[in-house]
């Protein structure tokens, strides 16, 4: 007789790729423990029951990194599965509207370029937003009309 193991425990989470005004986006280093301790992510958080992705994305920013954003249009939304756990990302734009970015809840931030994504290592999920952004034709054209 074979036993079914448990659901894995599944987190909806969402995800915002903020922008500025030089075309850079700014990415957060996580804290050094637990599965993905210490690798590089987009800003973001679990969306609570009854809370829209958009409101999300806006009040994990702000508590998170102390920065208001205006939260825009859906980039892509990718399901991932862990050892331990499922995610479901919803990624949407992000523009920077104010405030002085602040680890509050992470261990570092930086304002990168697209180019320079290369140079940190991010949580496998996350490579699937790098490529979408790669690929999104409205950003990068947006991005060099700024520059």
């Amino acid at each position: 007789m074979t036993t079914k193991s448990p659901p894995l425990p599944h987190k909806k989470i969402g995800v915002g790729v903020i922008y500025n005004d030089r075309g850079e986006i700014l990415i957060d280093r996580r804290r050094n423990y637990g599965l993905i301790g210490g690798l590089w992510e987009f800003p973001g958080g679990k969306i609570k029951v009854r809370e829209t992705v958009r409101a999300c994305i806006k009040r994990e920013i702000k508590e998170e990194l102390a920065l208001d954003v205006e939260v825009g249009d859906h980039l892509i939304t990718i399901n991932h599965t862990y050892s331990q756990f499922s995610i479901t990302l919803i990624v949407h734009y992000c523009s920077y509207l104010g405030g002085e970015p602040q680890p509050l809840e992470c261990e570092e931030i930086r304002w990168v370029t697209l180019e320079q994504m290369d140079n940190f290592a991010f949580p496998e999920a996350n490579s699937q937003i790098i490529a979408a952004l790669r690929q999104d034709k409205n950003f990068t054209d947006a991005k060099n009309r700024e520059n």
